[in-house]
């Protein structure tokens, strides 16, 4: 899958097993396959995970490195390196290439985790967000849905205008 055709949507309540796996639910698993079984799992905001198709989320990254790259070779980040640090910081631990294992159950790795922030046994939230999947701690996503429902109005106008 290089575009998305269909919004990835729903919303899921999962459990984490002892070995760290949860299982996707089939409708949100099938359309991230579609296009091969490599998936990209990335740290989002804390209590949240996302979970993309390989060959939507690597253009998109590659993209914006190579920017960052030709800007560096440039001379033009000189004055930025504090800034730049963070970045390669965030690039070498924000995503990791993971597969989902068998009955569409993915393994989160450690250092996912902790910034995921549910234990073995806990609940989590499994949740369509329309180009890729989100894994999320239960008052982490109750905290976002009460902070950005009140603008669903205004967004669903502003994405069909």
């Amino acid at each position: 899958m290089t575009a998305v055709s269909d919004l990835l949507i729903g919303e899921h309540a999962r459990t984490l097993d002892e070995r760290f796996r949860l299982a996707i639910p089939p409708e949100l698993a099938a359309p991230l396959l579609a296009a091969g079984s490599k998936l990209v799992l990335a740290k989002e905001r804390a209590g949240c995970l996302s979970l993309w198709p390989a060959g939507v989320w690597k253009p998109r990254i590659d993209a914006a490195v190579e920017v960052v790259r030709t800007k560096l070779q440039a001379g033009l980040l000189s004055q930025r390196v504090g800034q730049l640090q963070d970045l390669g910081r965030l690039l070498s631990t924000r995503h990791k290439v993971v597969s989902l294992a068998a009955r569409d159950r993915l393994v989160i790795p450690e250092g996912f985790r902790e910034f995921l922030g549910v234990e073995p046994g806990g609940e989590l939230f499994v949740v369509g967000a329309a180009v890729c999947v989100e894994l999320w701690q239960p008052a982490a996503w109750s905290t976002f849905v009460t902070s950005v429902m009140p603008e669903f109005r205004r967004r669903i106008d502003e994405l069909t205008a």
